[in-house]
């Protein structure tokens, strides 16, 4: 008989489907209002509904999931109410009135941070410390897939079977993701007393107070709002030179497979670089991409695409490992979810100022993206711990 997958492996495949599943309904959900309704603004609410409730839900589930003796009890459960929320806003759409499903969308998005952070505060659960590192590289690496996947399934679904089957798919992942959360092992912190508000007042305080949680918190959440934009503008970019807005959709995937490899490269040295240094020197390498791409020429556009993979890929794996590194271990859960809560809406609010600005200019748009990654790189510096500062 094959050997049964370690428990680590179930959870990174469990993970990668789920969060698969959430990248496709954002453009599924989307694609499906778009058919329906025939307006881009009332499809754009809808989109813009589910991802923005993520800063308030990220906070209460991780919460939960640091209280909880079963912790992917509550996960399971978060997972089964998003796709519940799919499933209710796939009838509803052309059917219900829409201040309805606007609301419904909008409680759906608060159980977004589960298929993000959820998964990753419970990897040290499964690995001992001395594996931590390359366990939380190889989860990066299942983030970056499902940025990968997940969209473009979106788009091959809705082309071969309509927008419809496309939401029904990622829904279906997210659940198909629900047994393996069932099985995570118990919570290895006692449960606690304190009221919800109090284990809130607490979290907040440990990604203010500990200094190397905030720059890493703050840096990557300016610079996913510059990653908002520049996903915004990728239909621009493929209809002004490579052809159709429909290539802006290669070009993304063009930048989430070398987002993949460069993880992949750090995965194999998982502790080569500190995760300080890298996620400090990739806001640059962001920065540098955006008026790369404002170029007009193809291979400009290329180049750009392919450096703006190369920083968000390791961004990402030290951003993780600095919270695995630094979280304490009672509060995990909520630095990891309202970590993430904070990602996606910085991401919504930067795919706003997008569609603002390049309705009026393109470049102004990539320029605004570069302007938020150097902002990015400012607070790096500026948030820098004191020399020989304890750490927490």
């Amino acid at each position: 008989m094959p050997p049964r997958p370690s428990p680590l492996a179930r959870h990174l495949l469990a993970a990668a489907l789920a969060r698969t599943g959430d990248e496709m309904a954002g453009p599924a959900l989307l694609l499906l209002a778009l058919g329906v309704t025939g307006g881009p603004a009332r499809a754009g609410g809808l989109f813009g509904a589910l991802l923005l409730s993520a800063a308030l839900g990220g906070p209460v589930l991780g919460a939960l999931l640091d209280r909880a003796p079963r912790p992917g009890h509550v996960l399971a459960a978060a997972l089964a109410g998003y796709a519940a929320g799919l499933a209710l806003l796939l009838l509803g759409i052309g059917r219900a009135p829409y201040p309805l499903l606007l609301a419904l969308a909008f409680l759906t998005g608060l159980l977004g941070p589960a298929l993000s952070g959820g998964w990753t505060s419970r990897v040290p659960d499964l690995v001992p410390p001395a594996a931590l590192p390359r366990a939380a590289a190889l989860d990066a690496l299942g983030f970056t897939a499902a940025s990968l996947l997940g969209p473009a399934l979106a788009g091959l679904c809705a082309s071969l079977a309509g927008a419809p089957v496309s939401v029904a798919t990622a829904l279906v992942l997210v659940l198909l993701a629900a047994p393996a959360a069932l099985r995570l092992p118990p919570s290895t912190t006692p449960a606690r007393a304190p009221r919800l508000r109090a284990e809130l007042r607490a979290g907040v305080r440990a990604l203010r107070t500990t200094r190397p949680l905030a720059r890493a918190t703050v840096v990557s959440t300016v610079s996913c709002a510059g990653q908002g934009v520049f996903v915004t503008c990728a239909p621009l970019l493929g209809a002004r030179l490579v052809g159709g807005a429909a290539h802006g959709t290669t070009l993304l995937a063009l930048s989430a497979a070398s987002a993949l490899a460069a993880g992949a490269a750090l995965a194999r040295r998982p502790t080569a670089l500190p995760p300080d240094t890298v996620i400090g020197a990739s806001v640059l390498v962001l920065a540098a991409a955006k008026p790369l791409a404002a170029i007009p020429s193809p291979w400009a556009l290329v180049a750009a695409v392919l450096l703006t993979g190369a920083g968000e890929g390791p961004q990402l794996t030290a951003l993780l490992a600095i919270r695995h590194r630094d979280a304490p271990p009672r509060l995990r859960g909520q630095v990891f979810t309202t970590g993430a809560s904070l990602k996606i809406t910085a991401f919504a609010l930067g795919a706003t100022l997008a569609g603002v600005l390049a309705a009026h200019s393109l470049t102004a748009a990539l320029l605004a993206a570069a302007a938020l990654d150097l902002g990015a790189g400012v607070a790096f510096h500026a948030l820098r711990p004191a020399t020989g500062a304890a750490r927490p």
